[in-house]
C-alpha cells in the first residue's frame, strides 16, 4: 500500500464557494474542491495555497485549519491510502480559471447549497459543511 498526502482548500469569496469540474478520459467526472499532493519539504499550508492557485487560478489565504479526510483507491499497480488536510481559505476576487492540464473543464463560485449538491464525494461535502460553519462563525465574530 502506498501512503499519500494532499492538501486543499474550501475557498470563499463574498459568501460563495469555489468548486472545480474535472473530466478525465471518460474514467472520472465530477465537481470537486481544489487539492493536490504535498511536494518534498513543503509545508501543508503552502501546498493548499499552491494547489488552489494552480488548479483554479484563485489567489487565496488561509483563515483556519478545518480537518483531515482519508480514503483509498486502486491504481494499476497498488492501493493508495490518501490523507487530505483541508483549510478554510479566503479569496479577494471572483477571478478563476480551470487548469486544463489537470483535466479541469470548469471552475466557479457557487452559493453554499449549490456547491454542496454539486460536489461528487461525500467526504468533500462534509468538509464543505464544516468549513462553511466556521466561515459563518468567523463572520459573526467580525473576523472575516
Amino acid at each position: 500500500m502506498i501512503e499519500a498526502t494532499s492538501c486543499g482548500g474550501v475557498v470563499i469569496f463574498r459568501g460563495k464557494v469555489l468548486v472545480l469540474y474535472k473530466k478525465y478520459k471518460n474514467k472520472y467526472e465530477g465537481w470537486v474542491l481544489p487539492k493536490g499532493t504535498v511536494e518534498k519539504g513543503e509545508a501543508h499550508e503552502d501546498t493548499a495555497i499552491r494547489e488552489v492557485k494552480e488548479e483554479s487560478g484563485a489567489q487565496a489565504v488561509i483563515k483556519k485549519y478545518i480537518d483531515t479526510t482519508e480514503y483509498m483507491f486502486n491504481t494499476a499497480k497498488d492501493t493508495v491510502h490518501k490523507k487530505v488536510h483541508w483549510y478554510l481559505m479566503m479569496s479577494d476576487s471572483y477571478y478563476c480559471k480551470p487548469q486544463s492540464e489537470e483535466f479541469f473543464e470548469d471552475v466557479g463560485y457557487y452559493k453554499f447549497h449549490e456547491a454542496y449538491h454539486l460536489l461528487r464525494f461525500p467526504n468533500e461535502r462534509q468538509i464543505l459543511q464544516q468549513a462553511y460553519d466556521e466561515y459563518m462563525n468567523l463572520r459573526r465574530q467580525g473576523k472575516w
